[in-house]
C-alpha cells in the first residue's frame, strides 16, 4: 500500500497531537520493578551461573538507578565484581530492604519482591564514576558526608569499582 503525501502529513499532525510519552522507549523493568526502585534504599543481588542458576553469594547493598540500570559501588575484591572479571555477567535483583541477609539459603524473604534479570559490567571511565557519584549523594544524603569520600577514593584508587546492572527483563 502506498501513502500519498496528504496521508503522511495527516499522520504527522495527528501524532504531534498525542500526549507526550505515547512513543517512549519500551523499558526493560516492569511497572512494578520501577515503582520498587524508585522507593527502595537497596537492592539484592545474586549473580547467576553459567547455567542460569543463583549463585549462593547474595547482597543487599547501596545502589542508584540510572534509567533501566542499578549502579552500585563495591570493593574491587566483593564477589559481585570478581564474578563479572569470570565472565559472570548475568545476575537477578529484587528491589527493597528485607532486613541483614542471614548468610542461610533458606533466608528467602526477598522472594516476594519486584525482580529483574540484568546484564552486570564494570564502569571505568571518569565520566561514569563522577555521574554515579551525584546520583549517590542525591540518595543519601545524611550518609553521603561519610560515605561520599570512600566511593570517590576508593573508584580514584582501584579499591572500588562502578557496577552498572542493565535491566533486560523480568
Amino acid at each position: 500500500m502506498r501513502l500519498t503525501r496528504r496521508e503522511v502529513l495527516i499522520a504527522g499532525a495527528a501524532a504531534a497531537l498525542l500526549p507526550r510519552g505515547a512513543f517512549a522507549e519500551a523499558s526493560a523493568l516492569s511497572a512494578q520493578a520501577r515503582t520498587a526502585l524508585s522507593a527502595s534504599p537497596l537492592v539484592y543481588v545474586s549473580a547467576l551461573k553459567r547455567d542460569g542458576s543463583e549463585s549462593r553469594c547474595h547482597a543487599e547493598v547501596w545502589f542508584v538507578r540510572d534509567g533501566d540500570s542499578a549502579l552500585i559501588v563495591t570493593s574491587a575484591k566483593a564477589w559481585r565484581a570478581q564474578a563479572i572479571r569470570q565472565g559472570l555477567t548475568r545476575a537477578r535483583l529484587w528491589a527493597g530492604d528485607f532486613g541483614e541477609w542471614s548468610g542461610k539459603l533458606d533466608d528467602t524473604r526477598y522472594r516476594g519482591a519486584p525482580d529483574f534479570l540484568a546484564q552486570a559490567s564494570l564502569e571505568t571511565t571518569q565520566a561514569a564514576h563522577d555521574h554515579a557519584l551525584v546520583l549517590f549523594g542525591s540518595k543519601y544524603t545524611e550518609e553521603w558526608g561519610s560515605w561520599g569520600p570512600r566511593f570517590k577514593d576508593g573508584l580514584a584508587d582501584g579499591s572500588r569499582v562502578l557496577i552498572r546492572y542493565r535491566a533486560t527483563g523480568a
